[in-house]
């Protein structure tokens, strides 16, 4: 009842911020919230019935927990989750909200949340988790994040509140220590990709840190075929198959890290099938590999987030695709940033757009790429795009940074909740 205030105005917030913006103004509603009722995320994290499972890490968030949520709800689990872009305190709260009745109860069994390093391991002060995933440490936002060892540190807090089990990419060094560092009543589970898979990926797995050996085939779960956008994972002996909502192993170690984390949280319920259908039937999150019909044309969608989301993702994009827009935007402090990145393998671009239009042409440029116009104006530059005749060979496509994609999606109306 103490909240029933908090939570009237915090949907009145939300109404208000509707109006003045269709499809946007999600976390304002949550920063009031947590002002005037700083302990309603902690109380109402802590209340599920069948607790709370937490995904992080510098890349796959998104795309794992909707794999994850998916396996659960295929199982008949009732789970509460958060969009893909509510991964901060404030955005959690909002997300909450949604879902709140007036007293703040949020219904579901289980609470299945993404959460930005930095800001999960502020809410996870005093907040038990029953499992944490933890996805892989790269370098990421430099403006946020200084070093590695800082990402791991925070990974290490969130992981610390875990009091059931942690799920880790065996893979990646600094997860792997941070397993080591667990209590003797918390499970570690595993998931990784074979030698095979990782002798077929030539810029490696993007981890600031790749462990010397691979996860042994009974250790975990473990991908071990990637081709297009379907994977095969070994568990236990048994092979399953998958498809995947996007092209690239990093998809297939995505859906790796939700498999396993199903089986953590279901034990014995867990059902091979009926994990392998619910991943397979799930579409591309927000940007990562999404198709979208937009203005008569089919148009894909390609996310770059940190250098290494930046090159994997690159790298996925069909060769000779003959039509490419590349947008950066005010999301990228300092370009430099991604300049240790090769985007050679995109040949030509027909548009660069965005607050940083002229740095990111400037860094393709250099990488070989042939540029036929700057355009910082990205509303101009969409239209310009979308109104140009179909590509002979491929889909128009749209390579963007956080920023640049929450602009793309308002000006051509995709407004979904992300």
């Amino acid at each position: 009842m103490r909240y029933a205030p908090a939570i009237l105005v915090g949907r009145c917030v939300r109404f208000a911020a509707r109006l003045r913006k269709p499809g946007g103004g999600s976390a304002v509603p949550g920063l009031i919230v947590n002002r005037i009722a700083p302990g309603y995320l902690k109380r109402t994290l802590s209340g599920f019935p069948q607790g709370l499972v937490v995904v992080s890490g510098s890349s796959g968030k998104s795309t794992t927990t909707k794999m994850l949520v998916a396996i659960l709800r295929a199982h008949g689990v009732d789970v509460f989750t958060n969009p893909s872009t509510a991964n901060i305190s404030q955005g959690l709260t909002s997300a909450l909200l949604e879902r709140a009745d007036w007293r703040g109860r949020v219904p579901g069994d289980v609470a299945v949340l993404e959460m930005d390093e930095g800001h999960g391991a502020l809410v996870m002060q005093g907040v038990d988790a029953r499992v944490v995933t933890l996805l892989n440490v790269m370098v990421d936002q430099i403006d946020r994040f200084h070093d590695s060892d800082m990402v791991a540190r925070m990974l290490a807090r969130i992981a610390a509140r875990a009091h059931e089990s942690i799920v880790v990419n065996a893979d990646d060094a600094y997860l792997e220590r941070i397993a080591e560092q667990a209590g003797p009543d918390v499970a570690v589970h595993r998931f990784g990709v074979s030698d095979a898979v990782l002798q077929a990926a030539p810029r490696g797995l993007g981890y600031t840190e790749t462990t010397r050996a691979r996860l042994a085939a009974d250790a975990g779960v473990r991908v071990e075929a990637v081709a297009g956008d379907t994977a095969v994972l070994g568990d236990r002996g048994a092979s399953v198959e998958i498809r995947l909502p996007a092209r690239g192993t990093h998809y297939a170690v995505d859906a790796a890290a939700a498999y396993a984390t199903a089986r953590a949280v279901l034990g014995e319920r867990f059902s091979e099938t009926t994990a392998a259908d619910a991943v397979s039937a799930i579409p591309a999150v927000f940007g990562r590999g999404e198709r979208v019909r937009v203005r008569g044309h089919d148009v894909e969608f390609v996310l770059v987030q940190n250098p290494a989301s930046y090159q994997l993702n690159v790298d996925s994009i069909e060769p000779g695709t003959e039509q490419i827009l590349f947008a950066m935007g005010s999301d990228v402090r300092d370009p430099s940033y991604f300049w240790p990145t090769d985007a050679s393998a995109l040949g030509r671009v027909a548009i660069v757009s965005g607050s940083k239009a002229h740095e990111a042409a400037l860094m393709l440029a250099y990488d070989g790429v042939d540029i036929d116009r700057v355009e910082p104006d990205l509303a101009r530059a969409l239209d310009d795009f979308l109104a140009a005749p179909a590509p002979k060979s491929g889909v128009k496509t749209i390579v963007f940074t956080a920023d640049a994609m929450r602009r793309t999606r308002a000006h051509l109306g995709l407004t979904g909740a992300e």
